[in-house]
This record gives C-alpha cells, structure tokens and sequence, in this order.
C-alpha cells in the first residue's frame, strides 16, 4: 500500500510528564483514507497534518450511526524504543465490526502496515514517563451524502493519536463500580460485541447516574433477563471467586476485549482455573455475601487493569479485598504492562517493534 506523506509545518510542543490526562492532547498528525463500493477498494492513503473533518449534512455517519472504531497504544522501552501491543487482534475486531455494521473491512497486512507507518511518523510524540504511553484511535464511518437507509457506499478511515497517562483517575488504585439494573448495554444479536459509537452513547445515562453517586463505572447486567454480568462501562470484567477466576462469557453482548484475551492466557499459562462462563448477579451477590469473591477487577486497553475494591448494588455496598488490590490483579498489571513497556521478555509473539 502507497501512503503519501505530507508533514506539518508547525509542529506542536510536545506536553510530556505524569499529568498528561487521558484523550485530551493530540499529536500533529493523522491517517486518512477513503473507500468507494463501486472502486471495490481504499484509495487515497495518506497522512496529514491533524485538522478539522469537513463532512457534508446527509452525510450517513451523522444521521445512522455508521461508525466504528478501535484502541491501542503504542509504548516505549527503556532504550527509547517504540512498539505496539498485539495490533493485529484490534486489526481483526475492527473487521467484525466493520462486518457488523456493514462498512468495508481493511485487508489485515494493509491496516498493519498503516499502524506502523503512522506510528513510525508520531513516534516522537511517544512519552517516555513511567506509566505513560501514545494511545491511538482508528476509527470509520460511512460517508454517503444522502438520507436514504442503505448499506454504505462510502467510508471514510481515520487514525488520531495522543499521549496519555492513567485512564482513572485513582490509576491503579481500586476504584468502586456500581452494579446497573435499569438501563442495559446491548443484547445479543445487536452491536454489543462490535466497537461501535452507538453502544456507548447508550451507556453514558447509567454512567452519569453511577458518577453522581461517586462510581467510577457502571456494571452492566445481560439485557433480557437482567440476571448475568457482562461488563464494566469501558472494560470487560473478572473476578476471583473461591480460588477460580471467572469472567463472562463472550455470547454476542460483550465486547471480545484484546486486553481480556491477554488476561485469559496469561491465567491459564500460569495454572489458574479460568472458566469463560454465565456469571449470575445472584452467584456474586453470594460470593460478597460470604467473602468468597477475594478479588475483582476490569481490563482493558486504556486502563490495562483496574483493580475493583468496592461493588453497590441497590444502595448496598460490599467491600472487594479489604479495598485492596489483590495478589492476582496486581500480578496480570505488572506482566502486561511489563511486556507493554519491554521490562519483561515478551514470550508470546505479542510485540510489534516500529523501526
């Protein structure tokens, strides 16, 4: 694939340290390419200087909510070197929600080389502070101008990026989570396993509600018999109970989670029971009750892994592991993160080094 250059000619100052914040500063610039149904192909590959998009009124996106998009980072090692985290899983979501949304999938080496190449152009703006890193968005949407409700005949694919610290601001301390049983996130058959605007938008009720109590996220319930944990707002979730993890099963609602897949193997290498199976509110609500729930946390990209050190659930509030991070949960941070930023030799093939 051919991707035209164009650099800026202003950079930016580069705002490096600890307090970076999360999605709130942007490097100078972006990916962009277009798709046309009838060319049966992208066309127009290209990196500029970051601006503005001009889109026009009808434009699908804006009416239908034909969009998708992804997130990785891209971190750097002690010798200064940049590399990514297991991209080609985020390459292969991207392509299910593509598929799911009907909008054009990107050809696998085809998006792998884009990363690198934009990367390799945005790597000075990779911090190099202790639990910093470059988080990048790619995302897609389709662009027809018009208002008729039809599969897309044009996309656009974009790639931005910034520098980021913690994703919480508690960082790796427990947060608290508030179990959800008005609203839902999806059902099965709809978009809940593809990364699409629209889940999200759906969450942010339940999410404001849950922030004004001082949670952190909500924890969503399966949304047709209210009975089954799914996921945190921006994570999927796991919990120890009586010495076996546990986290839900991905039957179409939950979104298949690169970060929760990491998890799942490095478990599994390591001798933990780890079952992928339906976790009723009931069997939790017990495992609290009792004190066997010994740990809980999320994972995911932004966060890696958030420690839960308190659960609500109609007002009642249950304390996880004394508030406490937990052996587990502490371990699965220090190794993914260990492998992310190079301090840990990455045995599984995760790494993409960018020259």
């Amino acid at each position: 694939m051919q991707i035209k250059i164009t650099k800026t000619t202003a950079p930016k100052e580069k705002p490096f340290g600890k307090e970076l914040g999360f999605g709130k500063i942007f490097t100078d610039h972006m990916f962009h390419m277009k798709y046309n149904r009838e060319k049966g192909c992208w066309y127009d590959a290209e990196i500029v200087p970051f601006a503005n998009i001009s889109l026009h009124p009808a434009s699908t996106v804006l009416h239908y909510g034909s969009e998708i998009f992804e997130g990785l980072k891209a971190y750097r090692t002690k010798s200064g070197n940049v590399q990514l985290f297991r991209p080609i899983e985020n390459i292969r979501r991207m392509n299910n929600s593509a598929e799911r949304l009907c909008l054009p999938q990107i050809p696998e080496e085809d998006a792998l080389e884009i990363y690198k190449t934009f990367v390799s152009v945005e790597k000075d703006w990779t911090p190099y502070d202790e639990g910093t890193s470059l988080y990048l968005r790619p995302f897609m949407f389709g662009n027809d101008e018009s208002l008729g409700v039809h599969a897309v005949h044009n996309a656009d694919f974009y790639i931005i990026a910034s520098p980021v610290g913690s994703y919480y601001k508690e960082g790796i301390n427990p947060v608290k989570i508030m179990i959800e049983d008005e609203d839902v996130r999806a059902v099965r058959g709809g978009t809940g396993y593809a990364k699409c605007g629209g889940n999200y938008a759906a969450s942010n009720r339940a999410g404001e509600r849950a922030e004004q109590k001082g949670y952190s996220q909500v924890l969503w319930l399966d949304g047709v018999e209210r009975k089954y944990i799914e996921e945190v707002g921006a994570m999927n979730v796991m919990f120890k109970i009586n010495g076996e993890v546990v986290t839900p099963a991905l039957t179409g609602s939950i979104l298949p989670g690169i970060t929760r897949k990491s998890c799942v193997e490095l478990l599994t290498k390591e001798g933990y029971k780890v079952s992928e199976r339906l976790l009723s509110l009931e069997e939790l609500t017990n495992a609290m009750k009792d004190g066997t729930l010994e740990e809980a946390w999320g994972c995911g990209t932004a966060a890696v892994v958030s420690p839960i050190g308190e659960l609500c659930y109609k007002d009642i509030k249950y304390t996880v592991n004394g508030g406490k991070i937990g052996e587990v949960t502490q371990k699965l941070y220090d190794t993914l993160t260990g492998i992310q930023w190079g301090k840990i030799e990455d045995t599984h093939g995760w790494i993409v080094k960018i020259d």
